[in-house]
């Protein structure tokens, strides 16, 4: 069961266009891919009112900076309960989380929503009170009773070189506690934010500020990491409003992104995928997002 009601025509249309980028010189594409897609009738939809299909959606995998998201949302639903002070350092780590997917202001914002701090093996007691605290914001997620974020895991800081001390620790020797997410989960968070539908209208309308992406040439030419190049957003129409968080790194390119053209409906994509040669191509999701967006556009004409 999905969020969204499945529509068999986009179904069709999203296998045509994976064979076509299979036989494009990507074989085996549908093994390190997952995707959902999702578009709307109105203008301004409520949540759950898309339609849409998708492939391996439900497939937890390593979320990259795309997890951020999530924690931006927690940092909402904190000050909503007055369970965090509000302060212009805050809101600077959130913007530069978001906007400039910054690792280091990710582990301020991971540090206030879960009391904890990085630095060397813990033990015992200590050991055991910090691992509940980190798992704070999986208990939330929990809490909004959403199928699709059964299993998911947002517990871990993001890093550039990797995690030391009791953050290498809380990993597992086997990497087995890393952040999990799907493309469903993610699709649908991403669908809240943008429809008013969690917390509350006011902070969505401010999450919605931070993951506004300009899409000038000469904008994104001035900034070299803007999250835009290379992922679902360098294959949109001109013209489009777009909002979304991108996570690369070695093994993963993933983007999440709703977008607006005018005065049509929205839509949104989720895309994450895997492996080194999907890590470096920077045309697959362009051409997703092209290939996609086109087909919604005529389809709403």
């Amino acid at each position: 069961m999905v969020f969204y009601r499945p529509d068999q025509a986009m179904a069709s249309r999203l296998e045509s266009v994976l064979d076509a980028l299979d036989s494009e010189g990507r074989p085996g594409l549908r093994n390190s891919l997952a995707l959902t897609w999702i578009r709307y009738e109105s203008t301004q939809p409520l949540a759950g009112q898309g339609m849409g299909t998708g492939w391996n959606e439900a497939r937890l995998t390593y979320p990259a900076s795309v997890v951020k998201l999530f924690f931006a949302v927690a940092v909402e639903r904190w000050l909503q309960r007055d369970l965090l002070p509000d302060s212009e350092e805050l809101r600077r780590a959130m913007r530069d989380m978001i906007a400039d997917s910054s690792n280091d202001a990710t582990g301020l914002v991971v540090d206030l929503l879960t009391g904890t701090s990085s630095g060397p093996e813990l033990h015992d007691e200590r050991w055991q009170h910090w691992q509940r605290q980190r798992r704070l914001i999986n208990d939330w997620l929990s809490s909004l009773d959403w199928p699709e974020l059964a299993s998911v895991n947002c517990c871990q800081k993001t890093w550039g070189d990797g995690p030391y001390g009791r953050e290498k620790l809380f990993y597992g020797a086997d990497n087995s506690n890393r952040n999990a997410l799907s493309t469903s989960a993610t699709a649908r968070m991403l669908e809240a934010v943008m429809t008013g539908a969690v917390v509350s209208p006011p902070a969505c309308r401010r999450l919605q500020e931070l993951l506004g992406r300009p899409l000038d040439p000469d904008q994104r030419k001035a900034d070299p990491e803007n999250q835009v190049d290379g992922f679902l957003g360098a294959g949109l129409p001109g013209g489009v409003r777009l909002w979304s968080k991108a996570g690369w790194m070695s093994q993963a390119r993933h983007d999440a992104a709703w977008w607006q053209l005018d005065d049509q409906p929205p839509m949104q994509m989720v895309v994450f995928s895997w492996g080194r040669d999907r890590s470096q191509d920077e045309t697959l999701l362009p051409d997703l997002a092209r290939a996609l967006s086109e087909y919604s556009v005529a389809e709403s004409d």
